[in-house]
């Protein structure tokens, strides 16, 4: 159980939210209980930290993000939770990098992660508890379709929801895979490391990704539990796990961090998570996306109708 202090936030209130300056950007800040949550609603609709006042009078971040981000803006850091839309991860076509084929015809170029988190993004509402964004689209022949794709957070005292939705304005089908990539904080304390920090997850089938967009199926842990500093767990996929869900757990079981997607037990959903970091780095990627990597090659996009919506929602939340 994680040992935080129950503060409210200005003027005695469980719940505050205000226009901050912080780090030259114009961000807002919500207070919600013991959590604090720092968001950029116009730029890539990004969650960029998640910290937590604990017992002790300490804080504890549960999403990384960086002291400086240097003169390359926060739509090039490492931390945060930045939205991949509409394709999570990358894509190939006829082995061209980063190329896809529209039911237009012609392939076309879409970057890695999609555009979204490079995005502006108009705030729709925004109170106490979260806000709602939607993509200001521009001319772009990445994704030539008539659609309009929404954001919104939702803050707990020790959780949050993350809500993706995609409305088809047009009249040809849509495909998209879109996905989060959160940045957590691990290790958790300064006198431990990635060995005392395990993933349980349960998957069908377990993949590495290579160059290329090959991806090589590995043997599953017998136990569904996998040390973080496995090397072999940097750039694993977990595809059709058996339960919407994963959990970053200390090694004696004492503080989790669960990642699930919202209602996808009722629906049966075959959620993918991907796992990333880079050598020494403060942060552990566990990544939920819709489907594996290369969507629209491998035929796992999900198609919304012309009039229909499609949502993809996640909860993050401490346990």
């Amino acid at each position: 159980m994680i040992n935080v202090f129950a503060q409210t936030g200005k003027n005695g209130q469980l719940k505050y939210m205000e226009k901050i300056s912080y780090q030259n950007q114009e961000i807002r800040r919500w207070d919600v209980g013991p959590s604090t949550f720092l968001a950029s609603p116009e730029k890539g609709a990004l969650l960029m930290n998640w910290h937590l006042n604990m017992a002790d009078g300490s804080v504890r971040d549960v999403i990384h993000w960086p002291e400086t981000i240097g003169e390359s803006g926060i739509g090039n850091v490492h931390g945060g939770i930045p939205i991949l839309f509409p394709f999570a991860g990358r894509c190939f076509h006829d082995g061209k990098e980063d190329k896809w084929s529209p039911s237009s015809g012609d392939p076309v170029s879409v970057p890695m992660h999609g555009f979204a988190k490079d995005s502006d993004f108009y705030v729709r509402s925004i109170d106490q508890s979260g806000f709602e964004v939607e993509l200001i689209q521009k001319e772009n022949q990445s994704y030539p379709y008539d659609y309009t794709f929404t954001v919104i957070y939702h803050f707990l005292e020790l959780s949050l929801q993350i809500s993706l939705i995609l409305e088809n304005e047009g009249r040809t089908p849509i495909p998209w895979s879109a996905g989060l990539h959160p940045y957590f904080q691990v290790p958790w304390r300064k006198h431990l490391t990635l060995r005392e920090h395990t993933l349980k997850i349960r998957a069908n089938s377990v993949y590495q990704y290579q160059n290329g967009g090959n991806l090589i199926k590995k043997a599953s842990s017998k136990d569904d539990c996998y040390r973080l500093d496995a090397p072999d767990l940097v750039n694993s996929i977990f595809n059709q796990t058996t339960e919407p869900s994963a959990e970053i757990c200390l090694g004696n079981g004492e503080e989790t961090i669960r990642i699930s997607e919202v209602g996808g037990a009722k629906t049966g959903s075959r959620l993918t998570f991907v796992t990333w970091t880079k050598p020494e780095s403060p942060y552990f990627c566990v990544e939920p996306w819709m489907s594996p990597p290369n969507s629209p090659a491998n035929g796992t996009t999900r198609l919304v109708g012309p009039a229909a919506r499609d949502e993809f929602t996640v909860e993050i939340e401490l346990a």
